[in-house]
C-alpha cells in the first residue's frame, strides 16, 4: 500500500534504522515491497545484511529517519535502501531527502521503480534537486523472466519500470539499472544493452551477495 500524505507512524522499540556499509549510510524505511523476488534474504527468513538485522516493527517516523542518517557529511552518500522498497513511503522519503539536501553529499534511491505505477502518476518530478541518484532494479531482460523471479504484485511492472527510468533521466541525473548475474535465464550482457539503449548506467550484481 503506498503512503499518503496523512500517514503517522507512532514511535516503537528500537530497530535498525540506519546502518553503515563502506562509506555510506544507509536508510531503512520499510519492509514493505511491491514485489516479492524469490531472491530477497526476507523470503529465505534471513532479515540480515552485512549482519545488520533490518526486520522492522513499524515504518520509522520522519524523526527517526533523520536521527538514523547521523551527520551526512561524514559519508560519501546517503541511501533509501533496506529489505523494503522505500518509495512506498514516497513522501517521507522526499522530507528526509529534503532535511539532509544541504549537508549531504549525495543522495540515492535503490528501487524497483515502480512508484509511478503505485501511485498512478509521473513522480520522477518531485526527485528533481533533492535525489542525486538512482539504483532501479531492472533484474532480467524481459518480461518474463522478470515475473519468474520478482513476483511483481502489480500486472505490467516490468514495463511501467522501464517507463519510470525513461521518465526520471529528466529529473535525476545519475541513473543505473542493475541485474542479479546467477539467476536462471537472466542474460547479463542484454540487460546492459537495455540500459545502453535508455542512456544510463548499468551494473552486474552476484547473487547472494547483499550490500
Amino acid at each position: 500500500m503506498p503512503e499518503t500524505r496523512e500517514t503517522a507512524r507512532q514511535a516503537g522499540p528500537e530497530q535498525v534504522v540506519g546502518y553503515t556499509l563502506r562509506d555510506s549510510r544507509y536508510l531503512n524505511i520499510t519492509n514493505r515491497c511491491s514485489l516479492r523476488c524469490a531472491f530477497c534474504p526476507k523470503f529465505n527468513d534471513e532479515w540480515t545484511v552485512q549482519d545488520y538485522p533490518l526486520r522492522l516493527d513499524h515504518d520509522p517516523t520522519l524523526e527517526e529517519i533523520v536521527a538514523a542518517a547521523g551527520n551526512p557529511e561524514d559519508y560519501r552518500e546517503i541511501v533509501f535502501c533496506g529489505l523494503g522498497e522505500p518509495t512506498l513511503r514516497l513522501y517521507t522519503l522526499l522530507e528526509v531527502a529534503t532535511r539532509l539536501r544541504h549537508r549531504a553529499k549525495r543522495i540515492r534511491i535503490n528501487t524497483d521503480g515502480l512508484a509511478n505505477l503505485v501511485y498512478g502518476r509521473d513522480v520522477t518530478p518531485d526527485m528533481e534537486g533533492l535525489i542525486d541518484a538512482l539504483s532501479v532494479s531492472l533484474n532480467a531482460q524481459n518480461a518474463e523472466i522478470y515475473n519468474r523471479h520478482c513476483r511483481p504484485k502489480l500486472p505490467g511492472s516490468y514495463e511501467a519500470m522501464l517507463d519510470f527510468v525513461k521518465s526520471a533521466r529528466e529529473f535525476v541525473p545519475d541513473i543505473t539499472l542493475t541485474a542479479v548475474d546467477g539467476l536462471s535465464g537472466v542474460d547479463i550482457p542484454a540487460c546492459e544493452k537495455i540500459a545502453q539503449r535508455l542512456g544510463v548506467g548499468f551494473r552486474r550484481r552476484v547473487l547472494d551477495a547483499v550490500g
